[in-house]
């Protein structure tokens, strides 16, 4: 079976594709784990230190091709605010309940949650629905501890 042996950024030079493997953002954090390719192959992923991989990354395997990483299109609510200060309000919030997001300049992105979702509205937010990458923020993978985040997979009821 191949291995991994490295992870390159996206965009890096001229590199042999030789799969790819589509994850959600939870499943983007890892050390070690088999990874089944969208052309049903398999390849081990086996490193010292987690990494968190990001759509477009390169999964360099010991026969000197790559395998990209697909960042599946996850259901999310998309958040907007009046103003920055109130996005940063906003921000806060969603922090100070260990949520995973993707914070943006206009915007902040969340897993769909319809409880976070009347908080917002009740903060003055303007909520949508939409469904694309979710890229969430790194700090948010330090509060895995013992908040039961182990079931945020994304199945939350809506």
């Amino acid at each position: 079976m191949r291995r991994v042996i490295s992870i390159l950024p996206a965009g890096s030079g001229d590199v042999t594709i030789s799969g790819k493997v589509s994850l959600a953002h939870d499943e983007r954090h890892l050390r070690r784990k088999l990874l089944h390719l969208e052309d049903g192959d398999m390849v081990m992923l086996d490193l010292k230190e987690p990494v968190l991989l990001a759509h477009g990354d390169l999964l360099m395997l010991d026969d000197d091709t790559a395998v990209e990483v697909v960042a599946v299109e996850e259901k999310l609510f998309e958040i907007t605010a009046r103003d920055p200060r109130h996005l940063i309000e906003l921000a806060w919030h969603l922090g100070n309940r260990h949520l995973s997001a993707q914070i943006e300049e206009e915007r902040i992105l969340i897993l769909r949650d319809h409880v976070i979702r009347d908080m917002l509205i009740g903060l003055g937010a303007t909520v949508n629905d939409i469904t694309e990458r979710f890229q969430p923020a790194r700090g948010a993978y330090h509060s895995h501890g013992g908040h039961g985040h182990g079931s945020h997979s994304g199945h939350h009821h809506d």
